[in-house]
């Protein structure tokens, strides 16, 4: 399986890309980090992420790609940038027709450090010891965006799995009609 994992930032987004299935080896296909200046303006700024988080689709052919789920903060302004980056993430994913799951910060440090409140620091050392890296990635948005793909291999594959299977259940068994006896 390979992932796309997106830390998404409207100054900086993290992208990672990870192979790997659960209980084998992970491999660390590619790593690195848009950034956009604060001075451009906001619609040019969207489009860069796009044009970048595009590429690596068409690039990488993620078999999913594993976002940030935008959790609210005391900075409305940090928050805000987070989710419209995370916006322009979902839909290229959806242009190009690559399944999308959004995991939480915690549920990603603990996917990748046992610990849902692990530091940055805690996180990249993982990232780096599991993707068997000579150095952590930086900034930390792109341990964080590998982080994220590590996550979705582990975890999300699995729910995949079941609703795939829950869906071909329904397709495959014929709708009850009439009255129940």
């Amino acid at each position: 399986m390979r992932v796309l994992g997106i830390d998404p930032g409207l100054t900086r987004c993290g992208l990672g890309v990870v192979d790997g299935n659960v209980g084998r080896a992970l491999t660390m296909v590619a790593v690195d980090t848009v950034r956009t200046p604060p001075d451009l303006p906001l619609a040019q700024r969207l489009l860069a992420i796009e044009g970048a988080v595009a590429a690596w689709v068409e690039r990488f052919e993620p078999d999913a790609v594993a976002i940030e789920r935008v959790f609210s903060q005391h900075n409305v302004r940090t928050v805000m940038g987070t989710a419209q980056a995370s916006g322009v993430a979902l839909v290229v994913a959806a242009r190009h027709e690559v399944p999308v799951a959004l995991h939480t910060p915690s549920e990603v440090k603990a996917a990748v450090t046992g610990n849902g409140r692990a530091d940055k620091s805690q996180v990249a050392a993982m990232v780096t010891r599991l993707l068997r890296l000579t150095e952590a990635p930086r900034p930390a948005d792109a341990a964080d965006a590998l982080a994220l793909a590590i996550c979705h291999i582990w975890r999300g594959g699995a729910q995949s799995r079941l609703e795939a299977a829950v869906l071909r259940h329904t397709i495959t068994q014929p709708a009850s009609r009439g009255v129940a006896r």
